[in-house]
């Protein structure tokens, strides 16, 4: 069992996999979720400001998830996202298409590297396995 602190509330839970908060900030932060989507939806071209103010949000909260893709920008947000790797400005997620494309390249061939050919097994002598017996 692997029982730790929530990063939100200080909560003891038990810890499966993901974000290490508990699943009560869990809800509360998928309930915030669908609030601010819902606002956006129905207030298009709104600043990520508005929305967080709003919708009673941290703007680094809505900052994650646009990094998740959750959420995407638009040119009217006042908020800019920018590529991890080259600084493009981006809508959603960490890369821009260019360096998304380099990096599934790069992976791809990381796994079909050429694989190391089969050691030569050493040369058996005749009779080389069975057990001999000194004579005295």
């Amino acid at each position: 069992m692997n029982v730790r602190n929530c990063r939100k509330c200080g909560r003891l839970y038990n810890y499966v996999s993901g974000q290490r908060i508990c699943p009560v900030c869990r809800e509360r932060e998928e309930e915030d979720f669908q609030k601010v989507k819902e606002y956006v939806r129905k207030n298009p071209g709104v600043t990520v400001n508005k929305v967080a103010e709003d919708c009673e949000v941290e703007i680094g909260q809505i900052r994650q998830w646009l990094k998740e893709e959750r959420l995407e920008l638009t040119s009217e947000s006042g908020m800019i996202l920018s590529c991890e790797t080259c600084g493009t400005p981006i809508a959603s997620g960490r890369f821009c298409d260019k360096c998304r494309r380099d990096l599934t390249k790069g992976l791809s061939e990381a796994i079909h590297v050429a694989k190391p050919e089969p050691a030569e097994e050493p040369k058996k002598e005749k009779d080389g396995n069975k057990m001999r017996f000194l004579n005295q």
